[in-house]
């Protein structure tokens, strides 16, 4: 809220009003006038706020009368009545309403109340407020007002005399601010002041504005204060010190600059007041010497440091700021500060100058002023140049002169201020030493003496520690080393301050020339010489100082931090020197920097004939002597490196320290940054680092760059982890260095190789002599240089490489490999660089490159070829898609490669062949493919290292696979290529000489690759014969459509037939020795580990691929005229495999066998089947393993075009008449005779007792054996006979009866609760599908073959019961472990199959068949039922006691279901007498399966048993359904024996093992009663046929009847008898079941016509009425439940019949 807006002005008045009013409250009693005056000034504040709209102005034009009640109560000096006017004076005050007037009256209140000593504090609080917040107080009230606040600064009271003080500065800057303000507001108006006179009277300048007067009379008095004179302006001065006075000046000079600057009474009272003023306080300070003796004759005044001290910050700021007002002055105010920084001044006096002289520094324009006012000037102090030399004086006399820097001088105590300091200080350089356990503190040490360093200002800011203390009175005591560490940061702010000024000069002068030159062309641009006088005069006067401070520094310094600094310093300087074109200074820091780098007292020529000029030299200057101090030798760095001197006689070690290593990075840097201005300089340069890159064993290393190396011999280099890290940056800032070449020109280009060339051939020579190491360092060099200079590479091609070439043949290894390396990394790099016309257009230029990469051919060494091998690598890697006419040279340096060179070289010149392989191919000319074929068959023959032998085999196929996609170009190169040879041959007269001449040269190609991997496939080694074989097929197979038809009889018989026969030979007479292992500590797969076993492996892939052939290729093979010789030849091969005692051959040749059986014929439309035809391998079609090794096949067009377009005359699919032709029934007799041939010779058993190792064929073999017949049979079927139906059953069975060895059981065997085939069994069941399949569509004239297929399928079901025998062998029986698990590992070696599944699957295919079948003549007359029955019979008979339980289930559904087919059959041929024979097989097989011998087990639960009498029950209804009805067809004998088995089965026969529980169930009662059923169905059935049927049926059921009787009367005389005891529980299921029986028998009776049933039987029933009656009275419930069914029918015959028995006996 502003002071004026109405709410302020509002609460203001409200507030004196309050005022007003406590005041009279207070004054009420003691001081009634004070009373009233307040109570007036309420009245007249009331008035002016009526009547006046702008208040404040109103109070302020009647402030007079407002403040005056104030002023009374002030006036009563009671001290709260006192505060509380003071208080609403400032309030009065802070709003503004004060007027002059009443200003000067408040004043002169103040005064009285400062006179009585009251309210100080506040008094200084009101003068404040009053003058700062308005300007209504000048001139003499000022004054007056100031001298209360110095009158207060002096009384006795602490916090009064501070607040004061503080006043007195504000006061102070609060009238020069309004001066300042004043000129603002004035600067339009043009003044024309009279001249200012000498003036006398001091008191008047009239030539000032108002607030202007008031700041010079102010300035003007403490001029007069500080000089101790009274003040004119001041009235009433108590007293003043002098330190105050000097702070005041100070602060005035330093803020208000622009006051002095601006106008001209200010600048004369610096010039006459203040300067003649510093120079006379100074006096005592000039004239003082330390340690002068007490007894002088007249007594110097001392020195005061408060005085002193203030004086320099004065002399600072008139420095600083009016320079260019004070030259004069300036210069005797410097020269006083040089003579401050003697040694013989005080401690104290010494530090204030140095951080005086430290100011200076930071300020570089300054500095350039001095040496343009002095130093250029005749006749004038060289000021510029004595600051600098001072401070190297100073620098080196705190080293030199005990006691200075209260250093710790031998032993000696120091002056009493640095006692304090001396333990640590003399714990660090005794405690350092070469250690390296340095203290963490960072110091100087020169010689014994030690003087540490503090951080004492921030890089480019003085900022001063003694200068600023303003507080203290004694001189402070200057902890040690703190002179030292100014001066040392003076230094270096001096160094960066002048460098970085010319550097941004010539910046501005080099852009400006830049400039100048673009505008105008033709004109030669001037600089201004006046500034490169000053730039050059600058340099010349300071560098000696610096360099002998620097040098000095340089050697003593301890810290890293400290030496980095000084190194910088040297290096700006070096560089400035250098753009200046100062040589001398410039080579004199380059020879400083070179000899910090290198260890103490090292002997490098170079460098001590520079030094010599300078070293000894003392530069004296004005009478100060600068000597160069030469380095101490007892240096207290920490050792990093320990190495040896490059030298060419071995010698001790030398040391280098961390200072070294940091000197060297320095060197490095101003060599890479400042090159170009380093001129003559390089030589220096290049050497130390040579020597320094020795020292630390820095060894080159890709590109030339200084790797750190590992030790060599000798007392070897040893490295510290400190410079382990740093090693890697220096490397790095090596290769900079040669980097930046490029910016040279070519002069100085070819100076820096000449110095590189002559450094390499001094090393050359110091290394021939002896073994030492050599130092590579110019070659790694030569080698940088030229890497960055390729766009100039042929100016230096020849010289470089000629020199690189010598190199090479050096008998040093280190050295030639070197050699090897640079000059090969050139030939890689100067070929990759994008020249200008490109490579590819200069072919010149490609040459001139490419030849020493020849020459270094006919060098003998083997690490040289090694380089060369790797280098041809590279090149292709980078280049190799432009090396066009260079394919030849470069292929022939790959291929020439023996197998005595060693693995390293093959195994690099094999990289460069697969490099070649996989992505040069498309980019050499055609004529080079048969040279990499070559090259690439020779790597796979050479023996020493198998697994180049293996992937050049993999490069093979990848070149078939180039071969093939770019077949059409190549083909067309080739003819070229051709033709042109031609003509030279018939110019020459000679004939054409290629291999497989008359074959077109690119089939000739082909067959080249086939015979390469031809001779690979029968190698010693069985990984490479695996992997030529696989590539040779997969080749063929891939590829083979590209020959033309001829070639192809050539690759049949040369290629294929001809590798077959080899390995036939090879396996056969194998080595059988085991190996023991691979080489090495392979181990080798135990199905392996013989030669013998390797070699199958060979014969199983190789007859495997030429049986894919044969089955691809078959159409192209046919064409060939000898196709069926070559048929033969292949099944020969295949049976002799089959027939190996080899289970591995014997499989696999079966395989192949299947192979070439597995061919259609194909069908027009559908492209998969056409490819087959075609004989485009699978390959093309889905890529899986036969693809080869190698890269996947990447095909880019689509597959149907390019077959299309291979699509020669060979691949035409036949014509559709021919189709047959190609059926050639011949070959498929051929196959099947083989397959006969294997299949008896394979499964026939052995005669006689088995010997231990007779060969028993494997499971996987028999089963490839079988599942060939399909296929060929399809072929044969035509003219297949029953005589070859006989030889495939015996085959058939001899395999299945074949038993399996031990030890594969467990895989083949299924577990014994499933029921699985194995897949033997399958593939035989298969076989006699495909027949009965072919039989089923055949002519009339196959069905004969049915019953022998039946008579080989039920011999199979037998199995189940009882496994076939195989010649004698023992054998495990599988069925016989049904209930204890088979060991495994039991005695026998054979386990014979469980026959149980297959057996149960041919009696379903049986089934099957018989369905199918059973109205055929040929099954009819062969009784195929009859024996189906018959065999049957066995498993049905057995029941319980089958192997399986599965088993005797089958048999019964299968017999039920061929009944149902056959039966009806049966009855329709019952005249012809063909089925007389099956009735008797048919009811004994009921006979023994209904009422079987074998016991049920004990475990069958009691719903298995139900199940199985389910079983029972279906049997009988179909007697009921398919046999009685038809009675009259059926012979009687049978007929016969169903009743009698019916009979028997009604009649309940019991166990008596059976428990009580389970005895109603285990009784059969179902079956029982559906015999009975049937029994009476059949007894009253009205077709009875003849009188003997019916006789027999009713003597059937009269024998029941008695035997129900009988039952009946028993039971009931037995409970009689038993009293209250329950019956046994087999009695009464017997009562129940015939009571059952007596019900059923009741309901046929009702059911049945009454003629049907005879008077006996009516008889025999109606007796059994009264005994029914009898068992009225027992007691089991049950019985009592079938008593009442059994007693209720009874009521229907009850009266007596409609009709008489009509046919009965009586």
């Amino acid at each position: 809220m502003s002071i004026s807006s109405p709410e302020a002005v509002k609460k203001l008045l409200e507030n004196m009003q309050t005022d007003l009013r406590s005041l009279s409250m207070e004054c009420k009693k003691k001081f009634p006038p004070v009373k009233e005056a307040a109570e007036s000034g309420i009245v007249k504040i009331k008035t002016i706020a009526a009547r006046n709209t702008d208040i404040l102005a109103a109070l302020k034009e009647n402030s007079l009368e407002v403040v005056q009640p104030f002023l009374m109560g002030c006036g009563t000096k009671e001290p709260k009545i006192t505060q509380l006017c003071l208080a609403a004076i400032q309030r009065l005050m802070s709003h503004e309403v004060v007027s002059e007037a009443a200003a000067g009256n408040i004043i002169n209140m103040l005064w009285q109340l400062m006179e009585n000593g009251l309210e100080e504090l506040k008094l200084l609080q009101t003068v404040l407020v009053l003058l700062t917040t308005n300007t209504v107080v000048h001139d003499e009230v000022l004054s007056k007002a100031i001298v209360l606040c110095f009158r207060l600064h002096f009384t006795k009271d602490n916090i009064t005399n501070n607040t004061a003080a503080a006043t007195v500065r504000q006061v102070v800057t609060v009238v020069f601010e309004r001066m300042v303000a004043e000129d603002e507001r004035c600067k339009g108006i043009v003044e024309h002041p009279p001249p200012v006179q000498g003036n006398t009277n001091r008191r008047s300048v009239s030539t000032l504005r108002p607030s202007a007067k008031d700041a010079y009379m102010l300035f003007q008095d403490l001029c007069q204060l500080v000089n101790a004179d009274a003040p004119y302006w001041l009235v009433g001065m108590t007293e003043m010190t002098r330190t105050f006075g000097l702070e005041l000046l100070e602060s005035v000079l330093n803020d208000f600059p622009g006051v002095f600057l601006q106008h001209q009474e200010f600048s004369f009272l610096l010039k006459e007041r203040v300067c003649p003023l510093v120079i006379k306080l100074f006096s005592p300070n000039i004239k003082f010497r330390q340690g002068s003796s007490a007894s002088s004759p007249a007594p110097v005044e001392k020195p005061y440091f408060p005085i002193c001290m203030r004086l320099l910050r004065v002399v600072s700021v008139l420095i600083k700021h009016f320079y260019g007002l004070l030259v004069t002055e300036c210069e005797i105010f410097l020269s006083l500060l040089v003579k401050f920084l003697d040694g013989e001044k005080p401690q104290w006096l010494r530090a204030v100058a140095v951080e005086s002289v430290h100011r200076l520094c930071v300020q570089p324009h300054l500095l350039r002023s001095f040496c343009q006012s002095y130093d250029m000037k005749q006749h004038s102090t060289k000021v510029f140049r004595d600051i600098v030399n001072a401070l190297g004086s100073f620098i080196q006399s705190l080293f030199i002169v005990p006691n200075a820097g209260n250093s710790t001088a031998v032993g000696a105590p120091a002056g009493g201020s640095g006692s304090g300091g001396q333990g640590a200080a003399q714990g660090g350089p005794g405690a350092g030493g070469v250690s390296g356990n340095l203290t963490a503190q960072a110091a100087f040490e020169y010689r014994g003496t030690w003087i540490p360093l503090m951080t004492v200002s921030v890089q480019g800011s003085a900022k001063a520690t003694y200068l600023e203390m303003l507080d203290k009175v004694e001189p402070p005591s200057i902890p040690e080393g703190y002179a030292m560490s100014v001066a040392f940061s003076a230094l270096l702010d001096l160094v960066r301050g002048i460098t970085s000024m010319i550097e941004r000069e010539l910046a501005v002068e080099e852009e400006a020339a830049a400039e100048f030159r673009d505008t105008h062309p033709d004109q030669q641009w001037q600089p201004q010489p006046g500034v490169h006088l000053v730039w050059e005069e600058m340099v010349s006067a300071c560098w000696c100082g610096l360099l002998a401070a620097l040098s000095l520094l340089l050697d003593a310094s301890t810290d890293e931090t400290a030496t980095e600094n000084i190194l910088k310093a040297e290096l700006t300087m070096a560089s400035l020197c250098g753009r200046l074109g100062l040589v001398t200074p410039r080579d004199a820091f380059i020879t400083a920097i070179c000899k910090a780098s290198l260890p103490p007292h090292y002997a490098l020529t170079v460098l001590s004939s520079n030094a010599a000029n300078l070293s000894g030299k003392a530069y004296s200057i004005q009478g100060q002597s600068v000597q160069i101090i030469s380095p101490s030798s007892e240096s207290h760095q920490q050792v990093v490196a320990v190495g040896q001197p490059l030298t060419s006689q071995p010698q001790g070690t030398v040391v280098l320290t961390a200072k070294n290593i940091q000197c060297m990075r320095t060197l490095l840097n101003l060599a890479h940054c400042h090159g170009a201005v380093l001129g003559t300089s390089w030589q220096l340069v290049l050497a130390t680092l040579q020597h320094l890159v020795w020292i630390l064993g820095l060894k080159p290393g890709m590109g030339g760059a200084l790797k750190p190396g590992r030790a060599v011999e000798g007392p070897s280099t040893v490295l510290t982890t400190a410079v382990m890290t740093d090693l890697p940056v220096i490397s790095n800032i090596l290769s900079r260095l040669f980097e930046s070449s490029q910016y040279l020109d070519d002069v100085s280009l070819h100076h820096l190789i000449n110095a590189l060339c002559s450094l390499s051939l001094e090393a050359m020579e110091m290394a021939s002599g002896n073994n030492k190491e050599p130092s590579l360092f110019a070659v790694a060099k030569l080698l940088e240089t030229g890497l960055v200079n390729m766009d100039r590479i042929e100016i230096l091609w020849r010289p470089l490489t000629g020199h690189l070439l010598e190199v090479c043949q050096h008998p040093n290894s280190r050295m030639r490999e070197w050699g090897a390396e640079a000059l090969t990394a050139l030939i890689k790099a100067s070929l990759a660089y994008k020249h200008e016309p490109p490579l590819a257009q200069n072919p010149r230029l490609q040459l001139l490159l490419l030849n020493p990469l020849k020459e270094l051919s006919n060098v003998l060494h083997a690490d040289i070829r090694q380089k060369q091998l790797e280098s041809v690598l590279q090149i292709l890697q980078s280049q190799g898609d432009s090396l066009g006419p260079g394919w030849p040279l470069v292929l022939g340096v790959i291929g020439a490669i023996r197998n005595d060179q060693g693995e390293s070289l093959i195994r690099t010149a094999f990289q460069c062949l697969q490099l070649v392989v996989t992505d040069f191919l498309p980019a050499m000319p055609c004529t080079c493919l048969q040279i990499v074929v070559d090259v690439a068959g020779s790597f796979g023959l050479q023996n020493q290292e198998l697994n180049i032998s293996l992937t050049s085999i993999g490069l093979l196929w990848n070149i078939s696979d180039y071969f093939f996609q770019r077949g059409e170009a190549i083909i067309q190169d080739l003819e070229r290529e051709e033709e042109a040879l031609q003509k030279q041959a018939q110019e020459k007269g000679e004939t054409l000489n290629r291999p497989f001449h008359p074959a077109p040269p690119f089939d000739c190609l082909w067959l080249c690759l086939y015979a390469k991997l031809g001779e690979m496939c029968v190698d010693p080694r069985p990984a490479v014969r695996k992997s030529a074989g696989q590539t040779l097929f997969s080749t063929i197979a891939a590829h083979g459509t590209l020959l033309q038809q001829p070639t192809w009889h050539i690759v049949v018989w040369k290629v294929l037939f001809q590798l077959l026969g080899c390995v036939r030979t090879s396996s056969s007479t194998a080595d059988k020795e085991k190996i023991e292992s691979g080489g090495g500590n392979i181990l080798i797969h135990h199905s392996r580990d013989t030669a013998e076993k390797q070699w199958a492996e060979t014969w199983v892939l190789t007859l495997a691929g030429v049986a894919r052939i044969f089955n691809t290729r078959r159409y192209l093979l046919q064409q060939l005229g000898d196709f069926f010789e070559a048929w033969e030849v292949l099944l020969n091969h295949i049976q002799s495999a089959a027939l190996s005692k080899n289970n591995e051959v014997s499989l696999a040749a079966l395989k192949s066998f299947q192979e070439i059986l597995q061919i259609v014929t194909p069908v027009r439309d559908s492209a998969g089947d056409a490819f087959a035809a075609m004989g485009v391998p699978p390959v093309l079609i889905d890529p899986f393993s036969a693809s080869g090794p190698g890269r996947p096949l990447v095909r880019s067009d689509s597959l149907v075009e390019r077959l299309m377009r291979y699509n020669g005359a060979e691949l035409q699919a036949p014509p559709p008449g021919e189709e047959s032709a190609l059926e050639d029934s011949a070959l498929w007799w051929s196959a099947w005779n083989t397959w006969y041939r294997t299949g008896t010779d394979s499964t026939r058993p052995p005669s006689g007792p088995t010997e231990k190792f007779s060969f028993i064929p494997s499971q996987p073999f028999l089963t490839a054996l079988i599942q060939i017949f399909p296929a060929l049979y399809q072929h044969i079927k035509a003219n297949f006979s029953m005589e070859d139906l006989k030889k495939l059953g015996v085959i058939l069975h001899g395999a299945v009866s074949v038993p399996i060895s031990s030890d594969a059981s467990p895989f083949i065997l299924p577990s014994y609760t499933e029921a699985v085939l194995t897949s033997l069994q399958e593939a035989v069941l298969t076989a006699l599908d495909v027949l009965q399949k072919a039989i089923c569509v055949g002519p009339e004239n196959l069905q004969v073959m049915y019953p022998a297929i039946f008579e080989q399928l039920l011999l199979f079901v037998e199995f189940s019961c009882k496994p076939p025998q195989y010649g004698r062998m023992e054998t495990k029986h599988v069925a016989n472990a049904k209930y204890n698990q088979i060991q495994l590992f039991a005695p026998a070696e054979w386990v014979a199959l469980n026959y149980v599944p297959f057996a149960e699957r041919s009696l379903e295919v049986v089934v099957d068949l018989y369905h199918k079948t059973a109205c055929h003549k040929a099954v009819i007359n062969e009784k195929v039922l009859q024996n189906i029955i018959k065999t049957l019979r066995m498993p049905l008979g057995l029941k319980y006691s089958c192997p399986s339980e599965s088993t005797w289930k089958l048999a019964v559904s299968s017999l039920l279901k061929v009944l149902s087919i056959g039966l009806p059959v049966a009855r329709q041929h019952a005249l012809s007498g063909k089925f007389d024979t099956m009735w008797p097989e048919l009811a004994n097989a009921f006979e023994d399966f209904l009422f079987t011998k074998s016991t049920p087990p004990d475990n069958v639960s009691i719903q298995e048993f139900q199940k199985n009498e389910g079983v029972d029950v279906e049997v009988v209804q179909l007697i009921s359904t398919e046999i009685l009805p038809f009675a009259n067809f059926i012979p009687k004998d049978f007929v016969g024996q169903i009743m009698t088995m019916l009979n028997r089965g009604s009649i309940h026969s019991q166990s008596a093992s059976f428990t009580e529980a389970e005895i109603d169930v285990r009784m059969r009662e179902d079956f029982s009663k559906v015999c009975f059923e049937t029994l009476l169905q059949f007894s009253f059935s009205n077709k009875v046929s003849t009188p003997q049927e019916g006789y027999i049926s009713r003597m059937a059921l009269s024998v029941l009847l008695k035997r129900s009787q009988d039952v009946l009367r028993r039971y009931v005389e037995d409970e009689r008898l038993s009293g209250r005891c329950p019956l046994p529980r087999q009695q009464v299921t017997e009562i129940i079941f015939v009571l059952k029986a007596i019900s059923t028998l009741m309901d046929s009776l009702k059911k049945t016509q009454p003629e049907n049933v005879d008077g006996n039987t009516w008889a025999q029933v109606i007796a059994l009425y009264p005994t029914l009656v009898e068992c009225i009275t027992c007691s089991s419930p049950e019985v009592s439940s079938a008593l009442k069914e059994a007693l209720g029918p009874f009521k229907d015959f009850m009266q007596p019949p409609v009709s008489r028995v009509q046919n009965g006996e009586s």
